[in-house]
């Protein structure tokens, strides 16, 4: 967690392509305890496994990024704290996007991508404001305050989850599909299910964290 005091800066003297590499490093690592490769990187922003490895090799030079030879890349503490502005720019604006212009929340992260790399911070300052400070993006992502900190619930992946009542804390927005289904399902952030009795495939519940709740019956 970024100390407090700390501001958040998602952009600068970096560009666009270092912003998502950065960002997409510390979405992997999230919500994952998987080790972050260069050919998660790879397949994850549709780039050549070359292309991820140059990218990593050049933020490593910058001091943003560590990759020991045949180790997994994480961020170093200054890589965490630029990911995070650039997180908190994505974020805001998904929200944004979702509440006041109507956007649907399968909608929204192509755009916000894209918006993440043009705003100031002073424009994201005062969209936050606009916004009331949300502690959530629509998908259930937390989103980092000015100074880089959040809250990241205690919750399982659906498909690994125990039988029974739980809440659902974020569904991935890597795929479209899977929002609709869910959306369609009422498996929206906040509603409640049954753990081992639900409507999604086993590829859907694997993008849909819940947290678990105690059987009061």
């Amino acid at each position: 967690m970024t100390p407090a005091g700390t501001a958040v800066d998602g952009s600068a003297g970096l560009s666009a392509s270092g912003q998502t590499y950065l960002k997409t490093v510390y979405g992997l690592g999230e919500w994952d305890t998987d080790a972050v490769t260069t050919g998660a990187l790879a397949t994850k922003l549709g780039v050549s496994p070359a292309s991820a490895t140059a990218m990593v090799r050049k933020l490593v030079e910058r001091g943003l990024l560590d990759h020991p030879p045949y180790g997994a890349v994480s961020l170093t503490a200054t890589g965490r704290t630029r990911a995070l502005g650039v997180v908190r720019r994505h974020r805001l604006l998904e929200t944004f996007l979702v509440r006041e212009l109507g956007y649907g929340w399968d909608q929204v992260h192509e755009e916000a991508a894209r918006l993440e790399h043009t705003v100031s911070d002073l424009f994201v300052e005062r969209l936050d404001r606009l916004l009331g400070h949300p502690a959530a993006d629509p998908h259930g992502d937390p989103i980092p305050d000015a100074d880089g900190r959040l809250r990241l619930p205690a919750a399982v992946r659906l498909d690994r989850a125990p039988a029974g009542p739980a809440v659902v804390v974020r569904v991935s927005d890597a795929d479209p599909d899977t929002l609709r289904a869910c959306s369609a399902a009422g498996l929206l952030p906040g509603a409640e299910l049954d753990a081992g009795a639900h409507p999604l495939t086993a590829e859907q519940s694997a993008a849909v964290w819940v947290e678990p709740r105690e059987d009061r019956r």
